[in-house]
């Protein structure tokens, strides 16, 4: 009772800071497990102040369409219609570590191909569990590909169903404009089927899509002159105290505490995906919902539900006493958010190619390599906050060491 008593001190204080502030004075970045009510409900506290500064740890170039239409960050082909491609290009991705399910469905397509599925890597030259044309590691080899001064450009021309998987790390590069020109620019020189959909996002969290959807923006800016942030479970250390005002009141909402607990003056406990039912929109754009298995432990709560409490205590309400309520609001705004299970495209494809050759030319580094973040297996078990706060995933790097 004592340690409750506390808790609503601490978040009548958070509210009286609040209210002392508006407009771009009020901020948050998501992290990787943000669940699309907390989006919601934060992207409605901030617009009550007057505030646009929502953000996503996870960067995307904006150039051409950026995030304006979903063709632009969505798994377009899905992950059902890898199985109906003919030719795969992986770029700066390795699914086998970063995405199992999707390489799969790759190696499924391969071995039940009535002619050999060709797959291209430009990145690390791994084993991917099926064979694979290596074609570099660097963005020379994507300029070769562009160009035509590779075999694999006429494999791609000829494909009728090709599939390119562009790895999200290459998102957050300095040079990702340039890759990604050079990127559409290939993809622009295939010619598919019609109504197949060539270009595909690999996301590396389970909150980029929504968040996204929802209107926030991608990549954490400069945060001089902010003075409340919140942080919902933003651990990627991303964001320093150096980065930061010093009178920067820093709030903590999140279920494992890791790197951002360590920069924030406020946490605030949430609940793991585990201990709520909550949705979350997956890389092809399909709404999912988990359910329940356990409560948060001692006095966290769901995520949405203390922005809900810290609003009421602001005395700005947020328009809301319930999830349904909440999913009501947030259909308004993105009603695929509610069609648990079902898949929403994306559309005007034609619109963004034209957009993506508009524009000056960016360069790209060669130096630096195109590989993805994640090439071993003892790497596999500790991506994020919560698999790097388990003990059983430390036993297994502890036995991937063993084995080595």
């Amino acid at each position: 009772k004592q340690w409750y008593q506390r808790r609503v001190v601490i978040t009548a204080g958070v509210a009286r800071v609040l209210n002392s502030r508006s407009g771009n004075e009020i901020a948050a970045v998501s992290g990787d497990f943000t669940d699309a009510e907390t989006l919601f409900a934060v992207r409605k506290l901030l617009h009550s102040y007057d505030s646009e500064m929502l953000f996503t740890e996870q960067n995307f170039p904006l150039s051409a369409s950026g995030t304006d239409m979903r063709s632009s960050y969505l798994f377009n082909t899905s992950i059902a219609g890898i199985e109906e491609a003919d030719l795969v290009l992986l770029i700066g991705t390795n699914p086998r570590f970063e995405a199992p399910l999707i390489n799969a469905r790759i190696r499924k397509t391969w071995r039940n191909s009535p002619v050999d599925l060709k797959v291209g890597v430009i990145g690390a030259d791994t084993d991917m569990t099926y064979p694979t044309v290596h074609l570099g590691n660097s963005a020379d080899a994507l300029i070769d590909l562009a160009n035509g001064y590779h075999s694999f450009s006429q494999d791609l021309k000829s494909a009728k169903r090709p599939m390119i998987i562009l790895g999200s790390s290459l998102l957050s590069r300095p040079d990702s404009i340039g890759l990604t020109q050079i990127i559409a620019k290939i993809a622009g020189q295939t010619n598919p089927d019609e109504g197949w959909k060539v270009m595909n996002t690999l996301h590396s969290n389970s909150s980029q899509v929504a968040a996204l959807d929802l209107g926030y923006k991608p990549g954490v800016p400069d945060l001089s002159g902010v003075k409340v942030l919140f942080m919902l479970g933003s651990d990627s250390g991303t964001i320093t105290r150096e980065g930061l005002d010093d009178d920067c009141v820093v709030v903590y909402i999140g279920s494992h505490g890791d790197a951002g607990a360590g920069v924030a003056d406020v946490v605030l406990p949430g609940a793991a995906y585990t201990e709520k039912s909550v949705t979350y929109v997956n890389t092809e754009g399909r709404a999912q919902q988990t359910t329940k298995a356990v409560n948060p432990p001692g006095v966290a709560r769901e995520d949405w539900k203390i922005i809900r409490a810290l609003s009421e205590l602001a005395d700005n309400k947020l328009p809301y006493d319930d999830v349904y309520q909440l999913r009501t609001g947030m259909g308004r705004i993105a009603p695929h958010l509610l069609k648990e299970g079902e898949r929403e495209e994306a559309n005007f494809f034609s619109e963004a190619a034209k957009l993506n050759q508009i524009g000056e030319t960016h360069s790209v580094s060669s130096e630096q390599t195109l590989q993805a973040p994640i090439n071993r297996l003892k790497d596999f078990y500790m991506t994020d906050s919560i698999s790097r706060a388990s003990q059983t995933m430390a036993n297994c790097v502890k036995s991937c060491d063993e084995l080595v």
